[in-house]
Order: structure tokens, then sequence, then C-alpha cells
């Protein structure tokens, strides 16, 4: 088997569950102005142990933030095992620098996998390749690091390759103390920090060993704004399993050299951070991410949806809301979703179309004048249902639409030239099966 259908075999299940949970959560809750916090504002390792010391989540329960993923739709879900600030919140032999060694004195990963494996939702980690904690890690030319403008500091010698060994046994750590892995996200790749550099090609013959079936990401080879070689049609051995871009729905989605769809995830926040920010209330509306949600599964890709836990380990109420909203629309209309990709029919005016072998989704966002018009579906269509409650959706057989013989027209009320409202303002879905 080559490198492109084992890929295609490992990510089947990825590419059918469409929609994810990550998790950005760490020291940086404290001061709740993003997970960048240390890099924009330049904290040092000492000012920023304030945090280390006073790391608490009383209200930690995993179990809570699992129950929530499932009644919102998501079918995996990735938590921040380290950010790039260097702090595990797992129990790593190699450092102090965890969460057992905080007020805390729990393994907290191991808590989150026992917890969303317990709900049935494939479980993933995210690790950073950046380590603004670790003594090896450079400072001197390096653009994110926050101290990266202290001459002292960028003076020190930095044994790069001792923070390499550190990182892969913290890698091997994760894939050998709990179980079975289904995703692990890297982040990130930049500058000349790529491939090579991170000993990429030894790391991934390492976790292939480790956990055989696990999918990952692009970054080892790429950052949040490029593909790497996941897209040639000869890809490095650490190329990844998917690409992961960040904060963007890609216009046409993604594909190879040959235009083969290649796996992708949309990573996307609800605000405008990853972790806890407290004066971020720039919250995206519940209909906007549904909505990009079918963007991206008509495209062939995957939405990973962000929450920032607090300081004291609670989702935020906005970020609550939101996936109850998204959870009672996914309800009654995960089938267009789950298991689909894109439809053999072009974008249509109104919305999208989603397909899963001979049913096809019309994702139907604005309303119409008079009957509703499917192009391209004249005599093709076998049936029609309102996919949230099964009810007939009649075809128009309008008099007005008579000049249109290549497409169909469908009513939402009494068949007829007639309009009226969209049963679902968000998303009306219409599942139609095609005739053989």
């Amino acid at each position: 088997m080559d490198m492109l259908e084992a890929r295609a075999k490992r990510t089947q299940w990825f590419t059918e569950a469409r929609f994810g949970m990550f998790i950005h959560w760490g020291l940086y809750a404290i001061p709740a102005r993003g997970e960048w916090v240390r890099s924009v504002e330049r904290i040092s390792t000492a000012e920023y142990e304030t945090f280390f010391n006073e790391f608490n989540p009383v209200d930690y329960n995993p179990k809570t933030w699992a129950k929530l993923a499932k009644e919102a739709g998501m079918q995996y879900a990735v938590l921040t095992a380290k950010h790039h600030d260097g702090f595990c919140l797992f129990d790593s032999k190699l450092t102090d620098y965890t969460a057992m060694h905080t007020q805390a004195k729990r393994d907290l990963v191991r808590e989150y996998l026992d917890a969303f494996r317990a709900e049935g939702i494939r479980v993933g980690l995210y690790y950073s390749l950046l380590d603004w904690h670790h003594e090896g890690y450079p400072v001197d030319g390096d653009w994110h690091h926050p101290m990266r403008g202290d001459e002292a500091e960028k003076a020190k010698p930095r044994d790069f390759e001792s923070y390499l060994t550190y990182m892969h046994g913290q890698v091997k750590e994760l894939c050998t103390n709990y179980g079975t892995i289904d995703l692990l996200w890297f982040d990130f790749s930049y500058q000349e920090m790529t491939g090579e550099k991170w000993r990429a090609a030894e790391l991934m013959e390492m976790v292939r060993a480790l956990q055989p079936n696990v999918i990952i990401d692009n970054r080892l080879d790429a950052s949040g704004s490029g593909f790497g070689s996941v897209t040639s049609m000869s890809p490095a051995v650490y190329s990844g399993d998917f690409a992961s871009p960040e904060q963007i729905v890609p216009p046409q989605g993604i594909v190879n050299e040959a235009g083969d769809p290649v796996p992708w995830e949309a990573c996307i926040t609800m605000n405008n951070n990853w972790g806890y920010a407290a004066a971020d209330s720039l919250f995206k509306p519940p209909a906007q991410l549904i909505r990009k949600l079918v963007e991206c599964v008509s495209k062939n890709g995957n939405m990973l949806l962000n929450v920032g836990p607090d300081a004291k380990g609670n989702i935020p109420a906005a970020s609550v809301r939101i996936l109850q909203t998204i959870g009672a629309w996914m309800k009654a209309n995960a089938e267009s979703i789950y298991g689909c990709g894109a439809a053999k029919m072009p974008k249509p005016e109104w919305g999208y179309f989603t397909q899963k072998r001979s049913m096809l989704y019309a994702h139907i966002f604005n309303g119409s004048i008079g009957p509703l018009n499917l192009p391209g579906l004249g005599g093709k269509i076998k049936s029609a249902r309102l996919l949230a409650d099964g009810s007939e959706i009649r075809l128009a057989n309008a008099w007005n639409a008579s000049a249109f013989a290549s497409d169909e027209f469908i009513n939402f009320g009494p068949v007829g030239h007639f309009t009226y409202p969209l049963p679902d303002e968000t998303d009306t879905v219409v599942a139609l099966e095609l005739a053989e």
C-alpha cells in the first residue's frame, strides 16, 4: 500500500465525522488575554511563573465538556496537551512544568481522554513544536519567542538538540501512556523551522510505530497559511494526513496535483482568540458557524470549532449557548453532514449542496420568489423530504417555471407559484433522493 492509499484508509473516519471540538486551555487562561499573551506582551519566564503557581482549575470536569461536544454533534475533539508556552496538561516525566506540579496535582489530559471516550467521541491531542519555557529552545532570530528583544537572553547558548530530544520524548509519552490516540495535531512550522529541523522523519516513524492508525495534521511540514507537501503526489513522510487551514474556509476546497480531494480541516474560533480572553465578546452568530460547517462539508472538508475554557475550567457561557444552538440544528440535520462531501452539482445561488451516494442535500440559506430552483435536476429527483421532520416536499410543476426544463422546482407550501417562508431561516435542508 502506497502513502496515498494508507492516508485514505487512516482518514476514512475523519472524512465522515466532519465536525470536531478544539480545546485551547492552559496557564494563559489566568491572564485571560489569549493564548499568545506571553509572546505578545513579552512576558519573562519569571513573570509567567506567577500563573504556574496560581493554576488550580477547581471546576474542571471534562465529562461536562464531553457531553456538551456530543450535544453539539461533534464527532471528535482535540485538546492542547502542550501549547507554545511549554506548560503541559499531562503527566510528563521529562519536566516538572506540568499540571501535576501545580495546585491541581492532576493529569488533566488523562481525565479528558477518559471523559470523551466515554461519550463515544474520538480523541485527539495538540502538541506545540514551539516551547518558550525550555532552555534549549532558540531565542535569537525567532519571531515569536517572548524574549526575542532581550539581548542577554539572545546571547545565552541554546542546545537545540537537547530540546528536540525532549520534544520527541514527550510525544513518545503521549503515544505510549494514554491508549489509542485518534489524532495528533502538531503546531507549527515557520521560517527555517520546518521539516527535518524538527527531525520530522524520525518523529513520524516513531509515532507510526506506536500509534499506527493515528492521523496527523500537516504542520510538521507547513504553517497554518500553507499546505506543505500534503497536496503533492509524492508527499514527504512527515507531510501528515490532512491540511489545516486556519481561520479561513478555502475558496475551492483543497486538492492534490492530480485534482483529487485531500482531507482538510478548517480550525475556527468562536470569537477572536483561541485561549480564554475575558474581554473578547465578539462571538460569531450560531447561524454563521452552521453555514460555515456546511460550506466546509460541501468542499470535502471538516470544521474544528474552538472553545477556550477559563482559569477555573469552565467553557464560557457564550460558547455553551452557541454549541447548544448548533446542536439543536445538528439533531435535525446531521444526516446532511456526517459522511457527506462535495456534490456532483455546481453550487446553487441560494446555498450549498452536500451529497452522500444517491442522497443530495439542499442547504437553503436564502428563500426565493415563487418556487425554489434546483438547477440541473429536472426529471432526476425520486423524492424530496424536509430533513428536519421527514415531511414531503412536493415538486412545484409551476406554470411560470415551465421554460426551465432542465431544472426542478420545489415549494414549501401548496404546489404552485406562490412564495412561502423557509422553515428554518438558518439553513433549511431538503433531502433529495436522486433517481438511478
